[in-house]
C-alpha cells in the first residue's frame, strides 16, 4: 500500500470485520464501503485464486485506490443498488458481505468537502458528488420546521427548533454558504464545554440528510438477506446509535421496528442468526485511531431459507 491509500482512511476493526466474514478462500465477497481500501486488501488476502470481491463507493476520490487484482471488481455506486449492480455482473448470491459505514478521514480531512468543523469551506457535505442536494441548500432552502425535525431525528438534538430558528435568522441577513457561517448561525446555542461534540451533531444531522445514508442502510440491508447464501456472513461496523440501531433491529427481526412477525401457527423466521455481541475496538486501536472510538460491528449469519 503507497503512502497516499494508507492515510486516506485507517480501516477500523480490520482484523475483527474480516474474520466475522469466516471467508472460504473460493467465495464471492463484497465490500459495501471501499474507501480506502483496507478492509478490501484483507479480504483479497485471505481469498484463493478463485475467490471474488465486489467492492462498492459512491465518493468518486475511493478510485484513487483502487486495487489491481484480477479477483477484484470495483463498482462506483451507492450500496442501495447492491442487487442490481451484482446482477449486471452475473452474481445472484454471495457468502459474505462487510460495511463500514459512516464517513472515512479522507472525507473528514478534505476541507472542500465541507464535512469538517475545524476547516472553512462551503456546506457541500455530498458523498456522491453528481447529486444535487448540498448541506448548503438545506440551511438556506428548507423551512424551520424541516430543519428542526432533521437535527431533532438526525442530531438527537434537544433545543432543534431554537437552533433551526437561529439559523432562519441568521440566513434572512446573509446566505449560511461555510461551515464557520453554520457556525456562526448556532452560536447562541454552543455550550461552554461541549462544543465539538454539539456541532459534531449538527454536521452530522445536515450530512445524514444530503446523503440520504439512513435509507440506503436500510434499502443495502433488505437486498443483503436476499443475496447472502444460507451460513453466510454479515458484518456491519457503525458509529452512532441511529445507524446502529437499525442494523440491530435488522438482525434481530428482519424489519427496522423490531417487531418478531409470528405466523398462525406461532412460528416466527427471521432472516439472519446473531453472532455474539457487539465488538468495539481495543484501547489499543483507539490510541492509534481515535476516530476508532464509537465503532460497534455487529455480525450475523443468514439463516436457512424457510420451506
Amino acid at each position: 500500500m503507497t503512502g497516499s491509500k494508507s492515510t486516506y482512511h485507517i480501516p477500523v476493526l480490520l482484523r475483527e470485520g474480516v474474520d466475522a466474514l469466516r471467508i472460504r478462500p473460493d467465495g464471492t465477497y463484497v465490500d459495501a464501503t471501499f474507501g480506502g481500501g483496507g478492509h478490501s486488501r484483507e479480504i483479497l488476502r485471505r481469498l484463493g485464486e478463485n475467490g471474488k470481491l465486489f467492492a462498492f463507493d459512491k465518493d468518486s476520490d475511493a478510485q484513487a485506490n483502487l486495487i489491481d487484482d484480477p479477483r477484484f471488481t470495483f463498482i462506483a455506486s451507492d450500496y442501495r443498488f447492491l442487487k442490481n449492480q451484482l446482477r449486471f455482473y452475473g452474481i445472484k448470491q454471495i457468502d459474505g458481505l462487510l460495511a463500514d459505514l459512516g464517513i472515512s478521514s479522507h472525507q473528514i480531512d478534505t476541507g472542500a468537502r465541507g464535512f469538517s468543523t475545524r476547516l472553512n469551506a462551503r456546506l457541500d457535505m455530498r458523498m456522491d458528488r453528481n447529486t444535487e442536494l448540498t448541506a448548503e441548500d438545506i440551511v438556506n432552502k428548507y423551512g424551520e420546521e424541516k430543519l428542526s425535525e432533521i437535527l431533532r431525528q438526525y442530531g438527537d438534538l434537544k433545543n432543534a427548533r431554537k437552533i433551526a430558528k437561529s439559523i432562519v435568522r441568521y440566513r434572512d441577513q446573509k446566505p449560511v454558504q461555510t461551515t464557520f457561517d453554520l457556525i456562526e448561525a448556532v452560536r447562541p446555542h454552543i455550550p461552554g464545554k461541549t462544543q465539538q461534540k454539539f456541532l459534531a451533531k449538527i454536521f452530522q444531522a445536515l450530512r445524514i440528510e444530503v446523503n440520504s445514508e439512513l435509507e440506503s442502510l436500510k434499502r443495502m440491508l433488505e437486498q443483503a438477506a436476499a443475496l447472502i447464501k444460507p451460513g453466510g456472513r454479515l458484518a456491519v461496523i457503525t458509529y452512532h446509535s441511529l445507524e446502529d440501531r437499525l442494523v440491530k433491529r435488522f438482525i434481530q427481526s428482519g424489519n427496522f421496528e423490531g417487531k418478531i412477525e409470528k405466523d398462525l401457527y406461532g412460528n416466527f423466521y427471521t432472516p439472519f442468526k446473531k453472532i455474539g455481541k457487539f465488538i468495539s475496538p481495543s484501547t489499543e486501536e483507539i490510541a492509534k485511531n481515535p476516530r476508532a472510538r464509537s465503532a460497534k460491528l455487529r455480525v450475523a449469519e443468514r439463516n436457512p431459507e424457510n420451506i
